[in-house]
């Protein structure tokens, strides 16, 4: 997948577990966690062989990764075309259940969800203005549509993971994630994304 897709779609689908979702009460489906780790990150490219978007390369380290706490990552990709809105996105989240991938439901926008536009997402998250966020800044990576056509490079780069509440739902176990975009037209796939991990909080 688009190296850029990548770095978006990491704040669409990390930045409700915490900024979206920071106006709940944990009563209304937040806990609180005094550290998280992620064991065994894997990626995988799912896109076609006519799938425009494509990351060629991610590393993440180091193993577990540790929430709060320091990770390094760096990415390549590239994108045959330019990537304008409006780009929708189907996230499907499963977990491992005795031997057994369950879907993960889509509740407060985390989870099995589809996003219409990925575009309108980034335009709240970072408002226009204002400079993306670190590190994409200091690389010139942009961080709202369009994106042009071409190739992406994230340098390994340091990157402070904060403290954060996760939905209830989100329980300890194996988890893995698949990510479609998709432009105007419904029927083409511009790229896809597949991720798996397993998460154990305290």
């Amino acid at each position: 997948m688009d190296l850029v897709f990548f770095v978006t779609l990491s704040l669409v689908v990390l930045t409700p577990v915490t900024s979206r979702t920071s106006g709940l009460s944990s009563t209304s489906g937040l806990r609180s966690v005094k550290k998280v780790q992620l064991r065994g990150f894997a990626w995988r490219d799912c896109g076609g062989p006519e799938a425009p978007a494509v990351l060629r390369t991610l590393t993440v380290a180091p193993d577990p990764i540790c929430i709060p706490g320091a990770l390094q990552a760096s990415a390549s990709g590239a994108t045959a075309l330019e990537l304008e809105a409006p780009l929708a996105v189907n996230v499907t989240l499963e977990k491992e259940v005795a031997g057994f991938w369950v879907r993960v439901p889509c509740v407060e926008e985390v989870g099995s969800c589809h996003y219409d536009d990925l575009c309108d997402l980034l335009t709240q998250l970072v408002p226009p203005g204002q400079d993306c966020p670190e590190p994409l800044h200091t690389y010139g990576l942009p961080c709202h549509c369009p994106f042009k056509a071409g190739s992406y490079s994230l340098p390994l780069s340091d990157f402070s993971l904060p403290v954060m509440d996760l939905p209830s739902w989100l329980t300890n176990g194996a988890y893995r994630v698949h990510a479609v975009l998709g432009g105007r037209d419904q029927d083409r796939e511009l790229g896809c994304l597949q991720l798996s991990l397993s998460l154990h909080s305290q």
